[in-house]
């Protein structure tokens, strides 16, 4: 892979794509230079308090209502603090602005978002992790396409989101394959455009969800469109939030309060297939049963690691592979990690979901 930015691609264009009008690239100025000293600069290190404060209130993510409904259906029980909102975002770049703009407190992102949070100056750090072992991602190609594998990628235009789970396993397809950046064409897309792209042409190829792609090919699958599996992993499902959240007392106790009601509730939709499927997949995202059944199927095991250094390895993997395309800064990842938190999942759960 070349170190140098990739070739024919405008970095300015990536990044307005990506953060949207909130950030724009005038923003941006001079934050890849400085994020390494902001990510640690005023972080806290006080030990987390055991009580929580009446009145604490934390905003949390919760796409198209999964969290609460895990909840709800796992009846583990009231959250020991107050939810001000949940909030119906997912994809990083939208996480990233709504941490910007203090609508947000808590998220569940992959690996790539917090790196790119790094790259902009903005601090947050990483405080739960589930490891995913199996690929939750496919390439979707556009209808009619002759395209078979990665290797076909060669000469191809690809939706490539710097910000999301889906760019880093689109650049960890390509190195596997041998392909370099100039050998492809990437185009800065955010995931919610990848659709509509494939649908007119705009790209060839674009990484979508296990969970999303049923409807794409019930669509097109007989026009031609086509799956291209690998196993390439988005190791990383995390919480992360804010500095600034994390240096409350208040909400830092929260957020370590909430850690194991996430980890529960995956387990119980994991081990607990049929009710999900109905209640989430078939009553909420307009799949058929068994296009539901499909993706339980393909689900990954929930796995919270007591340490956290395959994460971290893992993470400084995907920070240097973007750095190698230009598309970030070097740095240590190790800035990323909230240690205070480490084990807190994985405690709270059995001893088969710890690893």
């Amino acid at each position: 892979m070349p170190s140098s930015p990739v070739p024919g691609v405008d970095r300015r264009l990536f990044l307005t794509s990506l953060l949207g009008a909130a950030a724009g690239v005038a923003g941006l100025s001079g934050c890849a230079d400085s994020s390494a000293a902001a990510n640690t600069k005023g972080a806290s290190t006080a030990p987390l308090a055991d009580r929580i404060p009446a009145g604490t209130s934390l905003k949390i993510n919760s796409y198209s209502g999964t969290q609460e409904l895990q909840f709800k259906l796992a009846k583990l029980g009231d959250l020991p603090f107050k939810v001000s909102s949940w909030e119906n975002i997912s994809a990083g770049p939208d996480v990233i602005n709504a941490f910007r703009a203090g609508s947000l407190d808590l998220a569940n992102n992959a690996g790539i978002p917090p790196i790119q949070a790094h790259f902009q100056g903005f601090d947050a750090k990483i405080v739960a992790i589930n490891v995913t072992r199996k690929p939750n991602y496919l390439f979707a190609t556009k209808p009619g396409s002759d395209i078979r594998s990665v290797a076909d990628f060669k000469g191809k235009k690809l939706a490539f989101s710097q910000g999301q789970a889906q760019g880093v396993v689109l650049l960890r397809a390509l190195e596997k394959a041998g392909l370099a950046y100039d050998d492809v064409k990437l185009v800065p897309l955010t995931s919610n455009q990848f659709f509509t792209a494939l649908q007119s042409g705009q790209v060839d190829v674009a990484p979508l969800a296990i969970a999303q792609a049923p409807a794409y090919f019930q669509q097109y699958g007989g026009k031609g469109a086509r799956s291209i599996d690998t196993d390439v992993v988005d190791l990383l499902s995390l919480l992360w939030a804010p500095v600034s959240v994390l240096n409350d007392p208040a909400k830092a106790a929260a957020i370590a309060a909430y850690i194991p009601y996430w980890a529960k509730g995956l387990v119980w939709s994991y081990e607990n297939p049929d009710i999900w499927n109905e209640e989430f997949y078939v009553k909420t995202q307009n799949l058929t049963l068994p296009q539901a059944q499909g993706i339980s199927k393909l689900a990954n095991k929930p796995l919270f690691p007591p340490s956290w250094t395959e994460a971290i390895k893992w993470e400084q993997e995907t920070a240097d592979l973007l750095a190698e395309g230009g598309f970030v800064k070097k740095f240590d990842v190790s800035s990323l990690f909230d240690h205070r938190f480490e084990g807190i999942a994985a405690k709270s759960v059995a001893a088969e979901y710890r690893r």
